[in-house]
């Protein structure tokens, strides 16, 4: 059942209607509050981790500071109690937990964005903090425990298997599965071996617990991203293709999706593999010696994904969905039951927004993780519905909001009268990261930048009929480089895109500095190609304005430039306290940034840069982002996890 429309949040908030354009600035004369805030700008109840045990559920909140454990009676389908997992002794804290493992009493939970390990006492209900993993910007992405109760975590960003003792908290490192590789994306165990999915290298590796050694089992056509042993085969899942393989590396056979990628598996106790697809989210069955997958049922939440997935019994599929909720589905109708997870009794909390954007006069949109929330800016109301993913940018054309989606790579459109989602489809071609959507009124078309996911340079920049769907995607238009933004020049025919030598990580850059390149939109072609500053790998942000390209570089944080077009020479350069989203409002370029406090600032290509605003914080998950109330100074903004209204006159002191 599709539930884009579901409304699962409505607040009444101080009102938020727009406030009088500010007061032309005199002098020594700034009047009214610099930043006026309504609360926080997204709530969710997302999840990442999920565990089953004794009839209950365990999962872990995506976002919210600290995470939350909840459980779940099965029986009743509500939270009996929730818990807080502390900050830990490393710098940053921990906003979720993808890993998730049940041993001896306890639920673990490895964390992220500090890769740490948490255990929860059933029974007691205490919480304590076991281990690091590494610093600040690590994940714990995968956890198993073996039979003997000794736990198995994958890592990034260092592409590890590490053994963890609960009896006596012993901790040994597997070292290097592959070179070059950064996730463990998924970990299983028996009472001999480890086996480790890897993404980058796509590798399906065998550990010997006890002595170490490692056998690669096979090779997928993709990232691996779950594991699951039976027996003596082990299945994996690559991409759209389920690989089961013996578990000496015999006898391995692949069966794959006609479309679409598989995100979850598990076993039942007669080796029936059950396996969700994503994009849409439904259910496939497999059984060693198949040819194919069989479709078991429908998606039970559209266009979801898929954290775990357990089989409660002979007849009876648990599914525990990203977005929030969890499903039953009964394998003999293929009908299936949903609950909201904040329905349920899940506490909802402040996230990191995605992305914004402001109707003026009528709304202000917030994109959140698989949902988005609109502030009525006439009334003070708020309402929040469902996405099928992280809306990275938003852009308006009429009466319809155009969102681009990550992890599936659509794009879907926003009703602003009734909040009807229609998907407009997907870009494919590998391109699962849209970062950037303009619209161009002369053609009629949206342009999004993209890149794609995993191990691989190649972004590419499509243009979308907003009507049709058709689109035309243009791959590697900048050579081994992907694209992380564009600028429309809509007079001149021209869209000018920022790219990025990295791609999706995880294989070697053939190019040093990141370009700028001017697309015809008429011919499709590439007009010209430069790279304006040696060894200056990404663009975070470019916008055109007044015959300059203005940029912001992000892996060498805080550099900016304003590139003339017609010389492509560079006029100006600094450098800001790090990197973010940039904003042309009343004939003048601005931009938010992270780090530093979190600051605004003015860009000039005569005088340079001017600082307007600090303190904002670094909350945004994606860029920070300014959206200017027309007529006036006052812009929409962060200050931390709040939704903020701040004053960025430029002739006005910071």
């Amino acid at each position: 059942m599709l539930r884009s429309l579901l409304v699962v949040l409505t607040l009444v908030l101080p009102a938020l209607v727009a406030p009088p354009p500010a007061l032309a600035a005199v002098p020594g004369t700034c009047p009214g509050p610099v930043v006026r805030t309504y609360g926080p700008a997204s709530v969710t109840g997302a999840i990442v981790g999920a565990a089953v045990h004794e009839g209950h559920a365990y999962v872990v909140t995506r976002g919210l500071k600290p995470p939350v454990l909840a459980d779940i009676d099965l029986a009743t389908r509500k939270v009996v109690r929730s818990v807080t997992l502390p900050d830990g002794p490393a710098t940053g804290e921990p906003e979720g937990g993808w890993a998730t493992a049940v041993a001896g009493g306890k639920v673990y939970v490895g964390t992220y964005p500090v890769p740490d390990l948490y255990s929860f006492d059933i029974a007691t209900g205490e919480v304590a903090h076991l281990h690091s993993f590494g610093k600040n910007g690590g994940f714990v992405w995968s956890l198993t425990a073996a039979p003997d109760g000794t736990l198995y975590a994958g890592t990034y960003p260092d592409g590890r298997v590490w053994e963890y003792v609960p009896a006596t908290g012993a901790v040994r490192d597997f070292g290097v599965l592959a070179a070059g590789e950064r996730y463990v994306r998924a970990v299983a165990a028996d009472a001999d071996h480890v086996y480790a999915g890897l993404l980058d290298k796509a590798k399906l590796v065998r550990i010997d617990r006890a002595t170490g050694a490692k056998l690669d089992l096979a090779t997928g056509p993709a990232g691996i991203g779950a594991i699951a042993d039976h027996g003596d085969r082990v299945l994996a899942l690559s991409g759209g293709t389920l690989i089961d393989v013996r578990d000496d590396g015999t006898d391995a056979r692949t069966v794959s999706l006609a479309t679409g990628t598989l995100d979850m598996l598990t076993v039942a106790a007669d080796g029936t593999v059950y396996a969700t697809s994503r994009p849409d989210g439904a259910v496939h069955r497999y059984r060693t010696g198949d040819t194919a997958l069989t479709k078991v049922a429908d998606p039970p939440s559209q266009d979801d994904e898929t954290r775990r997935l357990h089989q409660l019994d002979e007849h009876t599929l648990l599914g525990f969905s990203g977005s929030g909720g969890m499903w039953w589905l009964d394998l003999r109708t293929g009908e299936s039951q949903f609950a909201d997870l904040i329905d349920a009794g899940l506490t909802p909390g402040s996230e990191r927004p995605q992305s914004m954007l402001l109707v003026p006069n009528r709304a202000l949109y917030v994109g959140g993780h698989f949902s988005m929330e609109v502030r009525d800016l006439r009334t003070g109301d708020k309402r929040r519905f469902r996405l099928s993913g992280e809306p990275k940018d938003l852009v308006r054309r009429g009466n319809k909001i155009y969102a681009a989606i990550y992890p599936s790579g659509q794009i879907v459109s926003i009703d602003i009268r009734t909040d009807q989602v229609r998907s407009l489809g997907y870009l494919g071609h590998g391109q699962q990261r849209p970062w950037d959507i303009e619209y161009d009124p002369r053609t009629d078309k949206l342009l999004v930048a993209s890149a794609p996911l995993g191990a691989d340079l190649k972004g590419a920049l499509s243009v979308v009929d907003p009507d049709t769907g058709k689109m035309d995607v243009y791959v590697n238009v900048l050579p081994d480089q992907s694209l992380m933004s564009l600028s429309l020049d809509s007079r001149a025919g021209l869209v000018y895109l920022g790219g990025d030598v990295l791609g999706g990580g995880g294989t070697p850059p053939t190019k040093t500095a990141a370009s700028v390149a001017a697309f015809d939109l008429k011919t499709r072609t590439v007009r010209w190609q430069s790279d304006p500053i040696p060894g200056h790998r990404t663009f975070q942000d470019i916008k055109v304005h007044d015959g300059l390209l203005y940029g912001v570089y992000k892996r060498d944080s805080g550099v900016w430039i304003a590139l003339d077009l017609a010389t492509r020479q560079i006029v100006q350069q600094g450098k800001l306290s790090g990197y973010g989203e940039l904003t042309v409002h009343r004939g003048k370029v601005f931009v938010s940034t992270f780090f530093g406090g979190g600051n605004a600032y003015h860009l000039d290509a005569k005088t340079g840069a001017k600082l307007l605003a600090t303190g904002l914080g670094d909350e945004w998950y994606t860029n920070p982002q300014l959206h200017f109330e027309p007529g006036s100074w006052n812009a929409w903004a962060l200050a931390g996890r709040d939704l903020a209204q701040i004053r960025l006159d430029p002739a006005c002191p910071a």
